[in-house]
C-alpha cells in the first residue's frame, strides 16, 4: 500500500491506548461439575524443561515456578477431574537445541511422561516443536512465540500449543510505542542477541518502522552472541553512531549486563532506550539504577502490576500466592506457565463433559482449540487455526516507585493494543505461499499498512 496517513490517526485506528485504565476480570467459569464416567486415580506425569542455569535463568526459571504453583493449586483441589494429581519431572534447557530435543525424547520414551510443557529460547522452540509432534506428545509450550514455529516448522499443529503472544507482535509493538512516544527520533541504533529471537524481532520492528517512521534510519547495528556478558565493544560502536534512540531485544542476564555497562559508558545520557523484553526478567533482577522512562517491554505479555489489583482479583490473587510461595514477584514467563496449566485443566474438564471418562489426547487437543480463559494477564484465547494463545498486548515505561525496591511500570503510561491489530490474520498466506517474506506478518504490513506522515 502506497497511501500515506497521519501517524497518530493510524495508531489510533489500530486501537493503541495509553493510560492507567485496565478492564476488570471477565466472569470466571462455573465451578467444575462432578466428572462424567470412570476416571482413574493414577497421577498424570508432566515433563517441564526451562532455563535453570546461566544468564537466561533470571527470565526462564520462573516457568517452573509458575507451573509448580498451578499444579499445587490443582492437586490441592483433588487433581485433574478431582482424581488425578499432577507429578512433574524437570530438566535444564540451557545446553541448547540438541540437548533439549534429546531430553524431551528421553522424558517421553524412558520416563513415560504423559504431557510436556516449558521451553523458552526461540532456537529451542524451533528444534523441539517438530519433535513433540512426531512423538505425539501433547505440549503446552510456555513460549512458542516465534512466528516460524507455526508458520513453517509445524504449520498444521495437532499436539503442540504455545502460550505467549507471537514474536512478530513484539517487533510491531515496539515500533508502535516508539512512534507514539518519540516520533522525532531520526537516528536509531539496534543492539540484539545474535540468534533467532533477535533476528526475528528486528525483521518485524523494521517492517513496522518503515511504515510508521519512514524518515528515521538505522545508524548502527550490533549483534552480540547469545550468552554475552561483556558489551564494551558493542557499546562503543553504538555510541559512536550518535543515536537518538537505542532499541534492544536483549533479555535475561544479557540485558542486565548490557544496561549496567552502558550506564558506565554514559550511553543513555543523550539516547532514549527501548526494549521489547528487557523487563521480562524476574522483577527484582533490575536495579534502581535502571534508566527511568525507558520502554520496558515484557515480550508483549504481562507485568505483575497490570492489571492493577483493584481491577483484577485474579491478578491480585496470583501475585500474592506466587510471592508467598517463592518470595519474589512473577514475571511474564511465570504467568504463562501458570495459565497454561490451568488452560490444560479446563480443556480436560471440557473434554470429559463431552465424552466421559479420562479424555484421550485428541479430545484434549480439540478442547484446547478456541478455548478462552480469564487469567492474571487478562483474557487468553487459543487460536484454533494455529494453536497460539493470544492476549491484548501491553508495554510500559520504567519508573521507580516507593512500593518496590526495583523499577516497575509507570501506571500512567501503560500502552495496550489489541493483538490482532499487530499480527497477520490466521488466513493470511504463509511464507512460500504467494510471497517470499520471512513471515505472514511482514507481508501483511507491507501489503496493507499505509505509510505514516
Amino acid at each position: 500500500m502506497s497511501a500515506t496517513i497521519d501517524r497518530r490517526k493510524f495508531l489510533a485506528s489500530l486501537g493503541v491506548t495509553v493510560g492507567a485504565v485496565a478492564l476488570g476480570d471477565v466472569p470466571a467459569p462455573a465451578a467444575q461439575e462432578s466428572p462424567r464416567g470412570r476416571v482413574p486415580d493414577t497421577p498424570v506425569k508432566f515433563g517441564h524443561i526451562t532455563i535453570l542455569s546461566g544468564p537466561g535463568a533470571v527470565l526462564g526459571a520462573p516457568s517452573l515456578k509458575g507451573h509448580t504453583l498451578a499444579s499445587e493449586e490443582i492437586n490441592a483441589a483433588g487433581g485433574l477431574l478431582g482424581r488425578r494429581k499432577i507429578d512433574t519431572i524437570t530438566a535444564d534447557e540451557a545446553a541448547g537445541p540438541d540437548a533439549s530435543v534429546k531430553e524431551v525424547k528421553r522424558m517421553k520414551l524412558v520416563e513415560k511422561i504423559d504431557f510436556f510443557s516449558g521451553i523458552i529460547a526461540a532456537n529451542n522452540q524451533l528444534a523441539v516443536g517438530p519433535v513433540v509432534e512426531e512423538l505425539k506428545l501433547l505440549t503446552i509450550m510456555t513460549e512458542g512465540c516465534i512466528d516460524r514455529l507455526f508458520e513453517v516448522e509445524v504449520p498444521n499443529p495437532h499436539y503442540l500449543f504455545g502460550m505467549t503472544n507471537i514474536l512478530s507482535a513484539d517487533g510491531v509493538t515496539t515500533a508502535m510505542a516508539v512512534a507514539r512516544t518519540w516520533p522525532e527520533a531520526q537516528r536509531i541504533a539496534i543492539i540484539h542477541p545474535d540468534y533467532a529471537f533477535g533476528r526475528w524481532f528486528q525483521l518485524h520492528f523494521e517492517a513496522a518502522r518503515q511504515k510508521l517512521m519512514p524518515k528515521s534510519q538505522i545508524v548502527s547495528e550490533a549483534w552480540a552472541p547469545l550468552g554475552t556478558t561483556e558489551f564494551t565493544s558493542h557499546i562503543t560502536k553504538t555510541g559512536a553512531a550518535k543515536p537518538d534512540l537505542i532499541v534492544t531485544s536483549m533479555w535475561g542476564g544479557m540485558y542486565i549486563a548490557f544496561y549496567k555497562q552502558a550506564l558506565q559508558h554514559g550511553l543513555f545520557t543523550k539516547a532514549k532506550l527501548a526494549g521489547n523484553i528487557n523487563f521480562g526478567v524476574v522483577p527484582h533482577a533490575i536495579g534502581k539504577d535502571h534508566p527511568e522512562g525507558a520502554l520496558a517491554g515484557v515480550h508483549s505479555n504481562y507485568h505483575f502490576t497490570y492489571p492493577a489489583p483493584a481491577r483484577s482479583a485474579l491478578n491480585k490473587q496470583f501475585v500474592e500466592r506466587y510471592h508467598q510461595r517463592w518470595k519474589e514477584y512473577p514475571n511474564y514467563i511465570a504467568e504463562a506457565a501458570y495459565t497454561g496449566l490451568h488452560l490444560f485443566k479446563v480443556a480436560v474438564e471440557k473434554a470429559n463433559k463431552a465424552g466421559g471418562g479420562w479424555p484421550d489426547d485428541d479430545a484434549i487437543s480439540k478442547a484446547l482449540e478456541g478455548l478462552s480463559l480469564s487469567a492474571p494477564s487478562g483474557t487468553v484465547t487459543i487460536r484454533k487455526e494455529d494453536h497460539r494463545a493470544f492476549k491484548d498486548v501491553k508495554v510500559g515505561f520504567s519508573k521507580n516507585l516507593p512500593d518496590y525496591p526495583f523499577p516497575v511500570w509507570d501506571p500512567e503510561r501503560i500502552i495496550t493494543v489489541p493483538v490482532q491489530a499487530m499480527t497477520a490474520p490466521p488466513t493470511w498466506p504463509k511464507p512460500g505461499k504467494g510471497h517470499d517474506d520471512p513471515s505472514a506478518t511482514v507481508n501483511w504490513i507491507k501489503t496493507t499498512w499505509p505509510t505514516a506522515s
